[in-house]
């Protein structure tokens, strides 16, 4: 199974990027309108992928980060949402959006998403309420999000972490809080002394 890929970016829009891999093959893979906003300035790019195989194609669908990925295979569990309206759906919401309708039972907020009706909103909802909240998704803004993510002391902390046996997920919210409280302006040992003290 692929799982991720990484290599030069040699073709990209709203709907797919073509990677040059260091094997010197290149991979179509399909993306959410989310992740193109993220890679539009990148040259190299590293995906968190889902590949999903059929009698008549084989396609690969390509995130930025593993909690889109997530919600996607949570999505395409549905009854009626295949892979490009699970696609569709990250392209009109953001992941904390669909999670707090979700969570919410906000069908109206579901239904304003082309091709997603009355009962296909429903079932989001009665299907996947459970299963959004125990991913435990960030409840941080898209500015915050973007501001951690650029952070480079930050995502070698988190790596550091997660390599020491913590799940990224609890040492990822604990970064995000002390960056929150203390600013972005620390060293990447202050923020693993601190997150160990959290964790």
């Amino acid at each position: 199974m692929i799982t991720g890929i990484r290599g030069r970016i040699i073709e990209k829009n709203p709907a797919f990027v073509v990677i040059e891999t260091t094997g010197g093959i290149d991979y179509l893979v399909n993306i959410s309108l989310a992740t193109y906003t993220k890679i539009r300035e990148m040259e190299e790019v590293r995906l968190f992928t889902h590949y999903v195989i059929k009698e008549d194609e084989h396609q690969l669908f390509g995130f930025y980060d593993e909690e889109e990925r997530s919600i996607f295979r949570l999505l395409i569990t549905v009854n009626g949402i295949g892979v490009n309206t699970a696609r569709l759906i990250l392209s009109s919401m953001s992941v904390h959006e669909l999670q707090n309708a979700n969570v919410t039972e906000n069908a109206k907020v579901l239904q304003a998403i082309k091709g997603i009706g009355g009962k296909t909103a429903q079932r989001l909802i009665i299907e996947l309420k459970d299963k959004i909240g125990k991913l435990s998704l960030a409840t941080t803004t898209e500015t915050e999000k973007k501001q951690f993510s650029n952070n480079n002391n930050a995502n070698a902390a988190l790596s550091a972490l997660v390599s020491l046996g913590f799940p990224k997920n609890a040492a990822d919210a604990v970064l995000e809080k002390i960056i929150k409280t203390e600013g972005l302006d620390l060293s990447i040992e202050d923020l693993i002394k601190k997150a160990l003290k959290l964790l």
